[in-house]
């Protein structure tokens, strides 16, 4: 509860005290938008200072700082949406961007007038906590930073001496939010975040490979990466180094349908992508993904059993409570091949007549909240890995992914492999090179053959586009059998 109340003083002063604001400013301001035809209106205050340094060519080059604070105003009539921010935090900007934001979202079809006069505001609690309140920018001086960025680079190079270049770059960020709505609650959160990455290039005479890893989290500190003489930047280092090695013996990859093994852990961007963003309200409420109208019924095999969990401790994309302010919670999307539920914001679930699941989420306060996942992955079943392999004579073992394409409005996709392998009789045999994934997301969770008991999550590398707007997320799986998929290679 003390934490709590630090965080509830910590928002207040840099949003309102500052300012000269109380909250029954912001009463009035809301009231003022909501008085007429506008069904829900609420306001987001944002502030977020964020770092980046960057290491090439054996130096540190670059160092970066950024500060940022502003609010946005959100009007909502029926399905239309008016937004109206600045960077100005004042009675007077606040005033002007409740009317421009009902005057974008004004309905004059509709005419309900709704009185909140009498309405007191009072704070909301969370039910989770899930990240520390200290600014990951402050737990490390400068010197210590160029310092963990030198010892990675030193530990690259003297992996093998065909590492010719290494990169690396520690960034974080400390974001503090304060939401007021129409329907008389204010909520805060503050929101640390970080992560390292590396990439190496490994260089032989005839060939140039590279290797990338790394990691992070909702931690305040970046000292998770130096604790324990670096045991976890050594583990990236030694990932990353290691699929620049392999890449540069991988062979050409074959071209055809066969079986597909992927990995267990970060593999599940492909459910993110093919599966995830069409399982968002927006998507299923206008009817542009091929999950529309198909609740309760049975889209994926037995097997699977898939989740949106946004409250899980310290995972990059999980948040104590959403962009509205809803708690965020651990929602069933799939389960055991039935659709059970899908993503929802306030906005979308009321037009579709369903409660919000704690999933709307904005880049900043100058984009207006949609529905978005969290940390999205799939349960683990009961196959041990080894026999999965075991299963496939012949085929292709993905065990990481370097992008993809994927048209939520027919579940086509398209995944580049970065570290593959040849399955051979049973067993994983050489590394190959050029592989892409080829179909579709429905179809695919129709074809999941054996679910291993391996379940991970990724480091924490995923970061997620959607309207323009990136928002840090998870994913995760156990490792799977998928029994046909057309691969994409550059042999015949």
């Amino acid at each position: 509860m003390l934490q709590k109340q630090i965080q509830i003083n910590l928002a207040e002063k840099l949003f309102l005290n500052s300012s000269g604001l109380e909250y029954s400013n912001l009463e009035k301001i809301l009231y003022s938008i909501k008085n007429t035809s506008i069904d829900y209106a609420d306001l987001y205050f944002q502030a977020i200072t964020s770092e980046n340094w960057y290491l090439e060519d054996n130096i540190v080059k670059s160092g970066s700082y950024s500060s940022n604070k502003g609010f946005g105003i959100r009007a909502i009539a029926h399905d239309k949406t008016g937004l109206a921010f600045s960077e100005n935090i004042s009675l007077d900007a606040l005033k002007q961007a409740a009317n421009t934001a009902k005057s974008i979202a004004n309905n004059p079809t509709q005419n309900q007038s709704v009185n909140i006069k009498n309405i007191k505001y009072k704070h909301k609690d969370y039910f989770h906590d899930l990240y520390q309140l200290e600014s990951p920018l402050l737990s490390m001086s400068d010197q210590e930073k160029v310092i963990l960025l030198q010892t990675i680079n030193e530990l690259a190079r003297t992996q093998d001496p065909k590492i010719s270049q290494v990169i690396a770059s520690i960034a974080g960020n400390n974001e503090i939010i304060l939401i007021a709505n129409s329907d008389g609650t204010f909520t805060t959160d503050i929101r640390p975040l970080i992560r390292l990455n590396i990439q190496v290039i490994a260089a032989t005479k005839i060939n140039r490979t590279k290797g990338i890893a790394g990691g992070g989290g909702r931690f305040a500190s970046y000292k998770i990466f130096t604790e324990n003489n670096f045991s976890l930047t050594r583990s990236y280092v030694e990932k990353a180094v290691n699929l620049a090695l392999i890449n540069l013996e991988a062979k050409d990859a074959p071209a055809g349908s066969m079986p597909v093994v992927l990995g267990a852990g970060w593999p599940g961007i492909l459910l993110h992508e093919a599966i995830g963003h069409g399982l968002e309200g927006d998507a299923i409420r206008k009817g542009s993904s091929a999950f529309a109208g198909k609740l309760g019924e049975k889209v994926a095999n037995d097997l699977c059993t898939i989740v949106d969990h946004g409250c899980i401790e310290n995972q990059r994309g999980s948040l104590n409570i959403d962009d509205e302010g809803t708690d965020t919670q651990n929602t069933v999307l799939i389960e055991n091949g039935i659709l059970k539920n899908y993503l929802q914001d306030k906005l979308n679930a009321k037009l579709m007549k369903q409660k919000s699941t704690g999933n709307a989420r904005r880049q900043s306060y100058a984009y207006p909240p949609i529905p978005r996942m969290t940390n999205t992955y799939m349960l683990a079943g009961n196959s041990d890995p080894q026999d999965i392999i075991k299963k496939v004579s012949n085929g292709i073992y993905a065990v990481s992914f370097s992008g993809g394409q994927v048209d939520i409005t027919s579940g086509k996709f398209v995944f580049e492999a970065s570290e593959a392998y040849l399955i051979k009789n049973g067993k994983i045999t050489e590394p190959v090179k050029g592989a892409t994934l080829i179909g579709n997301g429905p179809e695919v969770l129709q074809k999941v053959t054996m679910v291993g008991n391996d379940l991970q999550l990724d480091p924490g590398i995923g970061t997620c586009g959607k309207n323009g707007q990136n928002v840090p997320v998870g994913v995760g799986q156990p490792t799977l059998l998928i029994s046909e998929l057309t691969v994409g290679g550059t042999k015949c």
